[in-house]
C-alpha cells in the first residue's frame, strides 16, 4: 500500500504561492509541505511586506540579527494581539481570557517579567534536576512500548509522542495524574489561537479552554500554598515561592504562566517525536543507519547519548515543531537591506531559516549525524527556549527506546497533519509494529 506523507511541490505552483503569499490566506498544499515556498521566498522576497503591512523573513541571518537585537525588537504581544482577541466591544478591565493569556506568559514579554519568571523556571531545569528525571523517563516510555507491543500498534501521537511530555510537564507542575486527562485538547486550543488566521469557532474553544485551565489552576496553586513542594523540583511551588527576598509574580502572572509551561513543553514535544517518527518512515536510508548505530551503542549510556544528540537536533532543524515567531520593532531599522519602520510587525520563518543553504550544507537532505547543526528550533537569545535541554532528553530517550524496540515499524495509512503554520506536526499516524 502506498502512503503519501509529503507530496512533492511543483517549482511552478512555489512560485505562485509566494508571490500571493498571505499567512492569512494559505492554501491547503503549503500547510502539507510548506518548504519549496518558504524557498522561493528566501530566493525572491526574503523580507516580504505582507498585505497586512507585516514583515515576513525567511533567511537565517535575518532572524538571528532580530533575535540579537533585543533592544530594537520586542517580543511583548500587547499591540499585535489586542485586535486579534478583544472583539468589540471592548472592555479594557475584563480582556479576553486568550489575550491576557497570551500577553502575560513568558514567551511573549520583555525583561523585565520575561527576566523573572525565566529565572524562576531555570532554577528547576538544572541540569542536575534535569538528569535526575530520566529513570522515570524511561520508566514512561517503556510503559508506553508496553502498551503498544500488546495492542500491535496504535497511533503514534495519541499512544505515544503526546503522553510524554504532557506526563514530564505534569510531574514538573504536580498536577495530579487523575487531573491530566484535559490538559492536551487545553494546549492544542490555546496555541491553536495563535494561528496567523483564527475562526469564531477556534477563539471561542482558546478563550473556553483558557478559563476552564484558570478554574483548573487556581485550586492546584491554593493546595501548593498550603502544601509546598520541593522548589528544586516543583516548578509551581518556586513560582509561588519567587526568589528569596525578591519580588514575586502577581496572581494573574503566576496563573498565566503555569499555562504556558503546560503548553510550551507539551505541542513542541510532541511534535519532535511524532515528527521524528514520521519522517524516518519517509527516509529509509537514514533510518537504516540510525538503527545500525543504535545496535552498536546497545545499552551503553555514552555512545547512545552521542548517536541520538545530533540526530534528535537534525530533526529538529528538518521539521521544526514551531515554524514561527513574531517581534515588533520599537524603533525604524533595517534588516536584510530593507528599511522598517518603528511599529512594524516581524514573522520570523523558523522553518524557512533551518532550510536556509546560506547556513545549512545540502538543507533538504535529512542528515542525522550533521555536525555544527545550530538550528533555530529552539529560538536565539534571551527568549530561547529555557526548556531545551529537558526537550533534547525526551526526545532522546523516546525516539531512541522507540526504534530499539519497533525496528520495522511502519505506517499503516497517510498520517493526519494539523493543518497549522505555526505550529507543524501531526494529529495521527496510525502504525503497525509488524513488518
Amino acid at each position: 500500500m502506498s502512503i503519501t506523507i509529503t507530496p512533492p511541490m511543483s517549482p511552478e505552483r512555489a512560485q505562485a504561492i509566494a508571490q500571493a503569499f498571505d499567512l492569512r490566506e494559505l492554501p491547503a498544499d503549503f500547510y502539507t509541505n510548506p518548504y519549496p515556498v518558504y524557498a522561493a521566498l528566501r530566493q525572491s522576497q526574503p523580507v516580504r511586506q505582507m498585505p497586512d503591512g507585516s514583515y515576513f523573513l525567511s533567511r537565517y541571518a535575518d532572524l538571528v540579527a532580530v533575535y540579537r537585537d533585543a533592544q530594537s525588537f520586542s517580543a511583548d504581544k500587547r499591540v499585535e494581539f489586542a485586535p486579534k482577541y478583544n472583539i468589540a466591544p471592548y472592555d479594557a478591565s475584563n480582556p479576553a481570557p486568550l489575550f491576557e493569556h497570551h500577553t502575560t506568559s513568558l514567551v511573549f514579554n520583555d525583561p523585565p517579567l520575561h527576566t523573572r519568571v525565566r529565572k524562576l523556571i531555570m532554577g528547576a531545569l538544572t541540569r542536575r534536576a534535569i538528569a535526575e528525571m530520566e529513570p522515570g523517563l524511561i520508566t514512561l516510555v517503556d510503559s508506553l512500548l508496553d502498551q503498544l507491543e500488546a495492542r500491535g500498534g496504535g497511533d503514534l501521537i495519541e499512544d505515544f509522542a503526546s503522553a510524554i511530555p504532557v506526563e514530564i510537564i505534569g510531574n514538573l507542575l504536580g498536577v495530579p495524574h487523575a487531573d491530566r486527562g484535559p490538559l492536551r485538547a487545553w494546549s492544542l486550543a490555546i496555541l491553536g489561537a495563535l494561528e496567523p488566521k483564527l475562526s469564531a469557532e477556534q477563539h471561542a474553544l482558546g478563550n473556553r479552554a483558557v478559563s476552564d485551565m484558570l478554574a483548573y489552576l487556581r485550586t492546584l496553586v491554593s493546595e501548593r500554598r498550603r502544601r509546598p513542594g520541593d522548589p528544586e523540583h516543583d516548578v509551581l511551588t518556586r513560582l509561588i515561592q519567587g526568589e528569596a527576598g525578591g519580588e514575586q509574580l502577581s496572581e494573574v502572572e503566576l496563573l498565566q504562566n503555569c499555562i504556558f509551561i503546560l503548553n510550551a513543553g507539551h505541542e513542541t514535544t510532541t511534535n519532535l517525536i511524532g515528527n521524528a517518527l514520521v519522517c524516518l518512515q519517509e527516509h529509509p536510508a537514514a533510518k537504516a543507519t540510525l538503527l545500525r548505530g543504535l545496535q552498536a551503542a546497545g545499552d551503553e549510556a555514552t555512545a547512545l547519548e552521542a548517536l541520538l544528540t545530533p540526530a534528535v537536533d537534525e530533526f529538529l532543524r528538518f521539521e521544526s515543531s514551531n515554524q514561527l515567531g513574531n517581534r515588533r520593532a520599537l524603533k525604524a531599522c533595517e534588516v536584510g537591506g530593507v528599511y522598517l519602520p518603528e511599529g512594524a510587525l516581524v514573522t520570523l520563518c523558523i522553518g524557512a531559516a533551518n532550510r536556509d543553504p546560506a547556513q545549512f550544507n545540502n538543507p533538504d537532505t535529512l542528515q542525522l549525524d550533521r555536525a555544527d547543526n545550530r538550528h533555530l528550533a529552539f529560538g536565539f537569545g534571551i527568549h530561547q527556549c529555557a526548556g531545551l535541554s529537558l526537550a533534547r532528553l525526551e526526545g532522546r530517550v523516546a525516539i531512541g527506546r522507540f526504534l530499539k524496540r519497533f525496528p520495522d515499524y511502519r505506517l499503516t495509512e497517510s498520517p493526519t497533519r494539523g493543518g497549522r503554520a505555526r505550529f507543524r506536526g501531526f494529529l495521527h499516524a496510525q502504525f503497525s509494529i509488524k513488518s
